[in-house]
C-alpha cells in the first residue's frame, strides 16, 4: 500500500536536500501535492500580508486562479486580466516596480510584439498587438498558453527579487523582511506551453537562479515534461547528490487503492523513460525536415553526456571526432549555455546545421552503446 499526499508532502519536508525533483505524468496529482506540502507547512493562506511569517510559496495551477479575464461583455471592446487582491503581486508591482522586467520576458517567450500594459494601481493588465502597416491591436485577448506564460513571468519575477533579498545575509540590510522565514518554494510545471527552446531556456535560468541564491531555501519541482526535467538534473549537478541513501529525484505514480509511490530515481529521465531515444529521435527529426534549433546543440550535448556516461568515459568530450575535438566542444558549450532569458537566440548558420548532423552521425556510428541499441530494436520487430 502507499502512502497519502500528506504523508509524502510530510517525507519531502523532512528531507535535507535544497532540491528535490519529481517527475509525475499529468493527473497524477503534482498539483495535489503542492497544496498538500502547502498544508503540512502553512495551513493557512497568508499571500504575503504584512506581519504573517511567509514559510512556503509556491506556483501552481492555483497560482493562476488570480488572474480571471473581464471580457467586457457589453461592448467587447476593454478586455482585461484583472489580478485579484494579494501582498505578492502588490509587493512585486507596487514596491519594487518590476512591471518592466515582467514585460521583457513575456515578450521574449512570446512575441515582442505582444504588449502587456498594467494599469497606475496594478491591479489589471491590458494587452496589445503590433500588427502590419504600424497597426495596433488594442485590448486583445491572448490564448490561454500566453496567459499562463506571464503569470509565470509575474512569479519568477517575484521569485527572482525573492533570492537576491535573502542573498543579503544580514536580515537589517534587507528591503523587506517578510520573507525573512521563507524555507521552501514548490514549482508545478512551470509553462508546459513553452517550445523546447524556451522551456530549456526556463529550467536553466531557474538552475541558475537556485544555485546562485541562499542555500537554505529548498525547493521542490514537479513536471511531467521529460525534457524539463532532465535540463534541470543536469544543470543542477543532482548526479552528484542523488544518491541511493539521500535521493533527491523522484518519479511520483498513482496506485490503483488511490495511494501513491514516490520512488527514487538513481540517474536522470533516461533510466525512467528512455529519455536517450527521444533525444535521438527529436535531433534526426529536425536533421530530416532541414529544421535546427540552436536548442538542438543543447539536445545533442546531452545525447554524449548520457553515451559517454554507459560506456564510462570521465569526459563526454572524448567521443567527439578526434581532429576537430576543441572546435566541436567550443560550439556545443556556447550554444549549450546562450541560454539566459536576456540573450536573443539567433538562427543557426549552415555551419552549425551541418555540425549537428555531422555529429550525431559520428555518435551512431562510432559508439558500441548505440549500435546495442539498434540491435535490440531489431530483435524486437
Amino acid at each position: 500500500m502507499g502512502k497519502t499526499l500528506m504523508e509524502i508532502a510530510a517525507d519531502l519536508q523532512k528531507d535535507p536536500q535544497q532540491v528535490q525533483l519529481i517527475y509525475a505524468f499529468n493527473g497524477v496529482g503534482k498539483t495535489r501535492l503542492s497544496r498538500a506540502f502547502k498544508e503540512n507547512i502553512s495551513p493557512k493562506d497568508t499571500d504575503g500580508e504584512e506581519g504573517e511569517k511567509i514559510k512556503f510559496i509556491y506556483y501552481n495551477a492555483f497560482t493562476e486562479d488570480l488572474f480571471y479575464w473581464d471580457n467586457d461583455l457589453d461592448d467587447g471592446v476593454t478586455r482585461k486580466l484583472i489580478i485579484r487582491p494579494n501582498g505578492f503581486t502588490n509587493w512585486i508591482l507596487k514596491e519594487e516596480g518590476r512591471e518592466n522586467n515582467i514585460i521583457t520576458f513575456f515578450q521574449h517567450y512570446t512575441n515582442n510584439k505582444l504588449s502587456p500594459r498594467f494599469s497606475e494601481s496594478y491591479d489589471e493588465i491590458s494587452f496589445s498587438l503590433e500588427g502590419g502597416n504600424e497597426e495596433t491591436i488594442e485590448n486583445i485577448k491572448i490564448s490561454k498558453g500566453e496567459e499562463s506564460c506571464f503569470i509565470w513571468c509575474i512569479f519568477y519575477s517575484l521569485l527572482q527579487e525573492i533570492v537576491e533579498v535573502l542573498s543579503i545575509a544580514e536580515p537589517e540590510d534587507r528591503s523587506t523582511h517578510q520573507f525573512d522565514h521563507l524555507e521552501y518554494i514548490f514549482i508545478d510545471d512551470p509553462v508546459s506551453s513553452l517550445d523546447e527552446n524556451h522551456l530549456i531556456e526556463l529550467a536553466v535560468n531557474i538552475a541558475t537562479l537556485i544555485t546562485k541564491g541562499p542555500k537554505n531555501l529548498k525547493y521542490i519541482i514537479t513536471t511531467h515534461n521529460p525534457l524539463f526535467y532532465n535540463v534541470l538534473y543536469n544543470e543542477l549537478h543532482l548526479k552528484k547528490k542523488n544518491k541511493r541513501n539521500s535521493p533527491c529525484a523522484y518519479m511520483l505514480s498513482k496506485t490503483e487503492d488511490g495511494t501513491y509511490d514516490i520512488i527514487s530515481k538513481l540517474g536522470d529521465s533516461n533510466k525512467s523513460f528512455s529519455y536517450h531515444l527521444f533525444l535521438k529521435q527529436t535531433i534526426q527529426e529536425a536533421i530530416d525536415t532541414g529544421n535546427i534549433q540552436k536548442y538542438h546543440f543543447t539536445l545533442l550535448r546531452n545525447l554524449y553526456e548520457k553515451t559517454a556516461n554507459f560506456l564510462g568515459y570521465e569526459k563526454w568530450s572524448e567521443l567527439l571526432p578526434d581532429d576537430k575535438t576543441v572546435y566541436y566542444s567550443r560550439i556545443i558549450n556556447y550554444t549549450s549555455h546562450s541560454t539566459l532569458s536576456t540573450e536573443m537566440i539567433a538562427e543557426p548558420t549552415e555551419q552549425e546545421k551541418k555540425t549537428v548532423s555531422l555529429l550525431l552521425n559520428h555518435l551512431i556510428d562510432n559508439s558500441r552503446y548505440w549500435k546495442e541499441k539498434e540491435e535490440d530494436q531489431n530483435d524486437t520487430i
